[in-house]
């Protein structure tokens, strides 16, 4: 079994935001694969189904990203999921738009909620799906600053494949060995 998490704030003011790649792209999972993401547990709303004949379940925290987890914890605690089939989708301010890399464990890559996770998980080794998010209006903001932004309607465009390939690594991932995935979605 794998638990997937998909990093985002709650609410509808964040939905078309940078931060919120996590949960979009667990969305098109979750509607690809006739998963309900409804149940409320523990600060997180889940589903549970099967992903590529793979068990899954996935999370998306309602806590804000960099409190994730708490909830993480909970939900790996109850299912006895070990950090390693852990895999969290992840924005990335420091690669270029639709730049997909994939790791396990590792360095946080400047992104708070990844830093909770390991703490609250007592392991960096969980597997991260690091989207980039960066286009070319970034200029010199702050994390901060860009994150909360949303997408330009040409970078909305251009979600679409980036989601499709975000799913595409989550797939490899779920089927394949990890270190052969890693080298495919490196930098």
């Amino acid at each position: 079994m794998k638990l997937i998490i998909g990093l985002g704030n709650p609410g509808e003011k964040f939905i078309n935001r940078r931060s919120n790649i996590g949960f979009k792209i667990l969305d098109v999972i979750a509607n690809n694969n006739n998963i309900d993401i409804r149940t409320k547990k523990k600060k997180s709303l889940i589903g549970r189904g099967e992903f590529e004949g793979e068990e899954v379940v996935l999370l998306k925290p309602q806590t804000y990203a960099e409190l994730a987890g708490e909830a993480a914890l909970y939900i790996a605690s109850f299912l006895r999921i070990k950090p390693e089939d852990i895999i969290v989708i992840m924005d990335d301010f420091a690669l270029d738009l639709g730049k997909i890399v994939v790791e396990q464990g590792g360095i946080n890559h400047g992104h708070p909620g990844i830093d909770n996770l390991a703490v609250a998980l007592k392991s960096p080794n969980f597997i991260r799906v690091r989207v980039g998010i960066v286009g070319k209006g970034a200029g010199k903001k702050k994390r901060e600053q860009y994150v909360n932004q949303e997408f330009d309607p040409l970078e909305n465009v251009q979600l679409i494949n980036i989601i499709n390939d975000a799913e595409a690594a989550i797939r490899s991932i779920t089927q394949g060995d990890i270190d052969e995935v890693v080298e495919k979605f490196r930098l």
